[in-house]
Order: C-alpha cells, then sequence, then structure tokens
C-alpha cells in the first residue's frame, strides 16, 4: 500500500500492551471503574438485606387486634361518624393486666385487667397540634352492653370508666369513649407494664424532680428528692404511685403522668434519638414489642408515618391535659365531668377546632374541678366565640419546671 501516489506506505507501530509504558489511560481507567460499580452495587445489595431484615423483624413485632375491629364493625351504625378531615384520634390504652411475663410481680393473675391510664389523643390536621385528654379510671360514665372473652354479654350500666376495659376489653372501652364524647375513635394502641418500662429504657431514661423522697411499697418505688433520671422498674413506679406521693389522688397521678410523657415526647424527638440509627433502632424495637393495635396501625410504614407526623409537630403544640372533672357528688371516691367545659373539649377536638391549655397557676385541691366548690374554672368557661382553655401542660415544658 502507498499512503501517496508512488510513495510506499510505512508499517503502522505495534499497539503498546495494557500496563505497558505508554499504553492508553482509557482501557485501564474502565477496568477499575468496573470493579468499583460492583463494589458498590455488592455494598447496596448488602444495605438493603440488612435494611430489609430489619424492616421485617419490627413490623413483625407488633400484636395486630382483630378482635376489637370485628366487634366495633357490628356497632358501626351506632359510632359517631368518620371525620372529612385528616385529624385523627387515637385512644392509648395502659392495661394494669397481670398476665405475661414480668408482669405478675404486680399482684395476683386473676384473669381480668383493667385500663390503667387512658389518654385519647387528637392529632389535628395539617399537623399544627396534639392535643391527649387524659379520661380518669374513676368517671363515672354509661358503658355499654358489651362482649366479654367468654362470649356473654353484659349489661348497660353506670358504672367507674375502667370497668369497660375489664368487662369487654378494647371494643368495650372504644365504645365508651364515644358515647361520652361523640367522638370517633379512628385508631388505638394498647400497652402494659412491661412495654412501657421497655419504652423509657429505650431512650436512655427520662428525668424527673422530686420535691419529697418517696418510698411507696405498693408501687415499688423508693427515690431519693431532687433532679434524677428514672429507667424502667422506677419510671413504671413513678408513673403508678398514687399513695406516696402529694395527696394521693388519681387526679395528682394523671398530672405526673402527663408531665412524664411530655418529658417522654421531648426525648424521642430530639436528634440524638431520631437522627442516630443506632439509638433510634432500640427505640423502634422497643415500641413496636410494646404495643398491640388495630389493623390500621399494625405495620411498621404506619407506625412511622405516625412518629414523623408527631415529629412534625412543635413541642410546645403537644397538649396535656384531663378532661374537666369533679369529686362524683354521692361518692367523694369517684369522678363526674363538669359540664359545659367538658362538651367545650370534646366539640373542640371532634370539629378539629383548636383547644388551648394553660399551666395551673392555682394550685388547688386536686380531688375537686378547682377550687372545692364543684364548679369549674373561670379558663374553662370561655365564650362560644372565644377558643376554649383549660388547665394542662405541653411537652415544651420540662418536668423540673
Amino acid at each position: 500500500m502507498t499512503d501517496r501516489a508512488g510513495t510506499p506506505a510505512e508499517p503502522d507501530p505495534p499497539a503498546p500492551e495494557d500496563g505497558a509504558p505508554g499504553a492508553p489511560e482509557e482501557p485501564r481507567r474502565r477496568h477499575w471503574l468496573r470493579w468499583a460499580a460492583l463494589g458498590v452495587a455488592v455494598v447496596v445489595l448488602a444495605a438493603a438485606g440488612v435494611g430489609w431484615w430489619f424492616y421485617r423483624k419490627l413490623d413483625d413485632n407488633i400484636t395486630t387486634d382483630t378482635t376489637a375491629a370485628a366487634e366495633l364493625e357490628k356497632y358501626e351504625k351506632e359510632r359517631p361518624p368518620a371525620g372529612t378531615s385528616a385529624a385523627r384520634n387515637i385512644l392509648l390504652i395502659g392495661s394494669d393486666t397481670r398476665a405475661g411475663e414480668g408482669n405478675r410481680k404486680y399482684g395476683k393473675d386473676k384473669g381480668t385487667q383493667r385500663s390503667d391510664t387512658t389518654i385519647l389523643l387528637h392529632l389535628a390536621a395539617g399537623k399544627s397540634s396534639a392535643t391527649a385528654v387524659s379520661l380518669p379510671r374513676d368517671l363515672m360514665v354509661t358503658i355499654p352492653s358489651c362482649r366479654k372473652a367468654d362470649g356473654a354479654r353484659t349489661r348497660e350500666q353506670f358504672a367507674q370508666f375502667n370497668w369497660a376495659f375489664e368487662f369487654g376489653g378494647t371494643a368495650c372501652t372504644i365504645r365508651t369513649v364515644e358515647k361520652l364524647t361523640g367522638i370517633r375513635v379512628d385508631h388505638h394502641m394498647v400497652i402494659d407494664f412491661q412495654g412501657f418500662k421497655k419504652m423509657v429504657d429505650a431512650v436512655d431514661g427520662v428525668e424527673v424532680c422530686l420535691k419529697e423522697p418517696v418510698d411507696d411499697a405498693d408501687a415499688k418505688l423508693k427515690l431519693p428528692a431532687g433532679r434524677q433520671t428514672l429507667h424502667g422498674e422506677q419510671a413504671l413506679g413513678f408513673v403508678r404511685a398514687r399513695k406516696s406521693i402529694g395527696n394521693g389522688s388519681d387526679t395528682e397521678r394523671m398530672d405526673r403522668q402527663q408531665q412524664f410523657l411530655g418529658a417522654l415526647v421531648n426525648k424521642v424527638q430530639s436528634n440524638g434519638v431520631l437522627l442516630n440509627p443506632t439509638k433510634l433502632y432500640p427505640v423502634l424495637d422497643a415500641a413496636t414489642k410494646a404495643i398491640t393495635t388495630d389493623p390500621g396501625l399494625d405495620s411498621l410504614r404506619d407506625l412511622y408515618d405516625l412518629a414523623r407526623a408527631m415529629r412534625a409537630i412543635p413541642t410546645e403544640k403537644v397538649q396535656f391535659l384531663t378532661v374537666p372533672r369533679r369529686s362524683y357528688r354521692y361518692d367523694a371516691n369517684r369522678d363526674e365531668l363538669v359540664q359545659p367545659a367538658a362538651n367545650d373539649l370534646f366539640r373542640q377536638l371532634r370539629e378539629d377546632k383548636p383547644v388551648l391549655v394553660t399551666p395551673d397557676t392555682d394550685k388547688k385541691d386536686p380531688g375537686t374541678d378547682g377550687d372545692g366548690d364543684g364548679k369549674p374554672d373561670d379558663t374553662e368557661t370561655s365564650p362560644p366565640s372565644a377558643t376554649p382553655t383549660f388547665t394542662g401542660r405541653n411537652a415544651a415544658e420540662g418536668v423540673c419546671e
């Protein structure tokens, strides 16, 4: 061949081998890129596998209460209508059952249980606020006819609120709350003693302050005065103690529970927990093992969405209060609602309208609704045009304040 007419062409020089001096850089670069891509793919697949394993483990921890859902479906026509807004109402029930691992030491298992603590949590549409209303266990209410565990039915009766859980479990309690408030309960969660302790331990304890030392054999609680961090067993004793702290009233105990839950919300919302996988996983593991919930909240995705909604709410907008109540006129050891304040509160929540909660600056006899005269506080009877205001606290307030 010739490169020009009449001129013999020079032979092409041999191409240098890969890696030899003068070899092109492109093949070597492609070679290492292939290995790098393969390594990244392996790491991603491994991480996805571990992530899926953790997801399935947490998802499988959750116990679903299908019995309550089936029972409630039978009474759909008598229940309050479902709300049209994105607001949600979740009933949180603390069971005093002695059955199950670790619960027998709190008393004999008589095959029954009552709701030791019941809180109606209202999550406003738009994630603007969360209002947690404590319902006293000794509140006198109308409990509808409920199906018992053995299939028999109770009669409708006027009795103290926590009997509903003993009569017919979660479904009976939900129907009682809906009959009392006119508010549709969208979801529910039940947690026992062991579950509560595990949740507190998972966040490495919650700080409280005591004005006086506590020595309560019934609550298995012995604490010095002052600021301190409570873990599982101590935390449970703190929220259950009644006779040894303050004046021994259930109202004061509910206030102490609200303070503790506010501090717990603050702890969980802190960046040290939610943004640290090594701290977050134990919390999720404890939370999913601790609860029994309805089918609408029985997956990790459902609980994650709920937690995300709570995290979006500023702590000062996470409010705690007790339904307006006073000593029952026929039995000082029982409670009754204060009207119209209680209905004002229920209406605001039912219609997803604002509720204002302010601290109780004038400490009165917790055994009554306020000043001991059987009448509601002035702050609980706002004009119809104003936003109703109730005595309570928010999660931004420190438990030691």
